[in-house]
């Protein structure tokens, strides 16, 4: 028997990048209910997953108001709703699959993962990333010893200015005050893999970065209020919204780019006049230099994990590629990596290099290198054999999180280390 899903939140991570394995693979995943506060949303639910009506709602709060309706409950609304939806589905018996972050707030997540321990269920975050056969195949070297003892590890996460564009500037996750700060938002996933690669706790974290470019004083000449309407810059300039969502080789429809960053400019499939409309009326079409965004543009951290350990991160917007690579050095050898291509090159010292070529795509579009897929089949596998040994369980997520809003506060205090353990407990009171 499939496992069956309720869905609050019909956005592109819930009603595609998550729902959509049961497309592929019915007898592992069903999905009963949903719920989304866009009727055209919940209209795609009932069109793509054949959901009957009487089980679509307005909200996750309705949706969370009926009896039980299926084994688990997929949270993937915003994330400032994140907790108070999933304490409720666990009240009501389901089993949560958690979209990340957790929450902005870590005595939020600290609530969550005391009440999943109280009720027995199973909580499991997105950290896609563990799911994909890259990290997988990298951790699984670093345990064997491949390169001898770890020293050292330097990742860096290759927003694309595109995508930055898109949904940090533009977008849903603009505002660290209404969603959360960069560093949790996008870059969770990378905290999460920090500590799983490194195998050991982080012990103190250092961080700084700014908002320097996306900003009103940043403009250019001319720069207008809207691309599609008032602007004398778009020719040069690559933010250009038509240039992103219209005629652009990577999203562009005209190229053929129907699914995401498009259908989430649109709120389903869409086509060029429903793009034109939504870029001349939505958030989608504002200059980049004129929305009121927050968040920061760049980002380092410097970290200490125990026996010796030290790792670095980079979060940049200014990329031209969307992808994460990643240096790691060990005591008899070095490993790089880059997540687009699926590619490792490990170079034991005195040895010819080695070259791993993972299979799956590496696609920038590809749902995080397989990783969205392998969540959602690995968690349908611990459901059905009756829930035990998450990879990505709330006591492992936790953890990212106390690294990410860390290493937040370490920036906001202009680069102060903070030990984890004190800056976790302030947060028990």
């Amino acid at each position: 028997m499939p496992v069956t899903f309720a869905i609050c939140g019909c956005g592109s991570r819930g009603l595609e990048a998550y729902a959509s394995y049961q497309k592929v693979h019915p007898e592992k995943m069903r999905i009963v209910a949903g719920a989304d506060c866009r009727p055209g949303r919940l209209a795609l639910l009932r069109e793509w997953y054949g959901v009957a009506e009487e089980n679509c709602f307005a909200s996750g709060e309705e949706l969370l108001s009926r009896p039980k309706l299926a084994d688990v409950m997929l949270i993937a609304t915003q994330d400032r709703q994140h907790v108070p939806q999933a304490l409720q589905a666990l009240e009501k018996g389901y089993h949560v699959l958690l979209e990340k972050p957790i929450s902005p707030d870590l005595g939020e997540c600290l609530q969550l993962q005391k009440k999943a321990h109280e009720t027995g269920r199973v909580v499991v975050v997105c950290h896609v990333l563990r799911y994909t056969r890259f990290y997988a195949a990298l951790e699984a070297l670093l345990r064997r010893g491949e390169i001898g003892r770890l020293e050292t590890i330097d990742a860096v996460e290759h927003v694309g200015y595109w995508h930055y564009a898109h949904s940090f500037v533009r977008g849903n996750w603009r505002r660290s005050e209404e969603t959360s700060p960069m560093i949790l938002a996008k870059s969770c996933h990378d905290m999460d893999i920090l500590r799983w690669l490194a195998g050991e706790k982080c012990l103190k974290i250092q961080s700084f970065g700014a908002l320097d470019h996306f900003r009103a004083d940043r403009a250019p000449a001319g720069a207008g209020t809207r691309c599609l309407e008032d602007c004398a810059c778009r020719e040069g300039c690559v933010y250009d919204a038509e240039k992103i969502y219209i005629t652009g080789e990577r999203c562009g429809i005209r190229n053929g780019k129907t699914g995401w960053p498009g259908n989430v400019v649109t709120g389903g499939p869409p086509t060029e006049e429903s793009l034109r409309e939504a870029l001349r009326t939505g958030p989608y079409g504002r200059c980049v230099y004129r929305c009121d965004n927050n968040v920061v543009d760049h980002q380092t951290v410097n970290m200490e994990f125990a026996g010796n350990i030290h790792a670095t991160f980079t979060m940049t917007a200014f990329t031209e590629k969307c992808c994460r690579t990643i240096r790691i050095t060990g005591t008899q050898g070095e490993i790089e990596g880059n997540l687009e291509e699926n590619r490792l090159t490990v170079r034991r010292f005195g040895q010819k290099e080695e070259i791993i070529s993972l299979d799956g795509s590496g696609s920038e579009f590809a749902g995080h290198g397989g990783g969205d897929a392998g969540l959602a089949s690995r968690f349908c596998d611990l459901i059905a054999s009756g829930g035990s040994g998450a990879l990505t369980g709330i006591d492992a997520s936790v953890e990212s999180h106390v690294m990410a809003l860390a290493a937040e506060a370490s920036r906001l205090r202009g680069g102060e280390t903070i030990d984890l353990k004190e800056f976790a407990d302030s947060a028990l009171g």
